[in-house]
């Protein structure tokens, strides 16, 4: 095996192989991106594949198209039938699954690492040789209204959430939903998903993640045979989106539904992403997110507004980093009962403007600090993770050595570029709040 495997890299596969960190990434001839992950404490590996295409890539009319091919590439392929491939995985002891966002579509499995050249065969298959007919489309199509209707429709928050989007994104595709919208999706056609999938699967367009009990060597052996073949698609088209237009004006929407039982405020603020080479501003936002809201027990919203000041059950901050495009910070207050959303929201004002004013308690910056690099070191632990935290951005515009980097640029931040990021975010002029409220609720002033 191993005289091969050397006679193999002898003739050249593609760009060499390059490791650091224990990761290794090459490139086939055809412009698949190879990342190599080793783990060898377990005889298990997880083989992902990443499109550079999500539902922000979609033409317009058409939302849900990227989401909905995602369930059609279960169907049948030139060499299989239609649920074929997760049958074979599961008989051989295995698990796969998939997934959309904004930004990628991701295929996965794990199983036993000496399956891992069956799972390239078949994933290779349905890159290139998915057969649809018309009752996959109508089956699928109505797999995926009932998602929607039990994941959005029948959920108000999710109702709620997505209209908060499509405030704050006017022109930018952020601001569709992944599932589509109703009415579309309820006409995407067998044309839609053939035209979004040959745009833009092909292995020009791909990143093969495999993280486990494996060596570079190996895998690339396996990913010439299975996947070179595949021939790449010719002038690609970059990533082009509608821009956004500067945000110039506060934005509040205010959603009823019988079925809230719980009204909360949220806001929502345009803040940066990670940008490859740049990602200082992205990691004191991730500093700020937790220290206005990342424990209830010690976070400047938590103590003040669900122990100093009772007025909130709960109260917390987030960040979305791992973006193609401008991304948000996110703030929200569930208050407890009889407190108005009015009074929530002022006393959400109140302790921003008082954290801007007094800045960050030192003993709080050094617990978060340590707690971040404990949760930086803590997720090595699973090659799932690993591979996520490498495919997610490798999709999204970051390179390998921003994923290495990552760690030392979060280590390296200062409660001075924590004000200076938390100061540039919080304008009310690129911010959208929201109240949900049950039918006959507070309204806003």
């Amino acid at each position: 095996m191993r005289f091969l495997i050397a006679a193999f890299l002898a003739v050249g596969l593609g760009t060499p192989i390059s490791a650091k960190e224990g990761v290794t990434d090459f490139t086939l001839d055809n412009g698949l991106q190879v990342v190599v992950i080793e783990d060898h404490r377990a005889p298990v590996v997880v083989h992902m594949l990443w499109y550079r295409a999500g539902a922000a890539d979609e033409q317009p009319g058409v939302s849900g198209i990227a989401h909905f091919l995602e369930h059609l590439l279960f169907k049948a392929t030139d060499t299989m039938e239609a649920g074929e491939l997760s049958r074979v995985v599961a008989e051989n002891g295995g698990s796969d699954n998939a997934f959309t966002s904004q930004d990628y579509t991701a295929y996965f499995q794990r199983v036993a690492a000496d399956r891992l050249g069956l799972m390239m065969q078949m994933e290779a298959d349905r890159m290139r040789n998915l057969r649809l007919t018309q009752d996959d489309i109508a089956t699928e199509r109505n797999v995926i209204l009932e998602e929607r209707a039990q994941r959005t429709d029948n959920d108000p928050s999710s109702l709620f959430y997505e209209q908060m989007n499509a405030a704050a994104y006017l022109n930018h595709p952020y601001g569709t939903p992944i599932i589509g919208w109703r009415h579309e999706a309820a006409q995407l056609s067998r044309e839609d998903a053939l035209a979004f999938y040959e745009r833009f699967y092909a292995p020009n367009n791909a990143v093969l993640i495999v993280a486990g009990d494996v060596t570079p060597d190996e895998v690339k052996v396996l990913a010439q045979k299975h996947y070179g073949p595949l021939k790449p698609t010719p002038d690609l088209m970059a990533r082009e989106r509608r821009a956004e237009p500067p945000q110039l004006a506060e934005r509040r929407i205010r959603f009823e539904d019988p079925r809230v039982s719980q009204p909360y405020v949220y806001r929502q603020y345009v803040a940066p992403e990670r940008d490859a080479g740049a990602q200082e501003e992205a990691a004191a936002l991730v500093y700020l997110a937790e220290i206005l809201g990342g424990s209830g027990a010690t976070s400047v919203l938590g103590r003040a507004l669900q122990f100093e000041n009772p007025i909130a059950v709960y109260a917390g901050a987030g960040y979305g980093s791992v973006m193609l495009d401008d991304t948000e910070f996110s703030l929200v207050v569930y208050p407890t009962q009889g407190t108005s959303l009015a009074e929530a929201e002022a006393a959400l004002d109140a302790q921003i403007a008082k954290f801007l004013d007094t800045g960050i308690d030192p003993d709080q910056f050094e617990r978060i600090k340590f707690q971040i690099r404990a949760d930086q070191v803590y997720a090595l632990d699973s090659a799932m993770e690993r591979a996520q935290r490498y495919g997610r951005a490798l999709t999204s515009g970051l390179t390998i050595e921003d994923v290495q980097a990552w760690p030392d640029v979060l280590q390296a931040v200062t409660p001075e570029q924590v004000m200076d990021a938390a100061r540039k975010v919080f304008d009310d002029r690129r911010s959208v709040t929201g109240w949900l409220v049950p039918e006959g609720g507070e309204e806003m002033k």
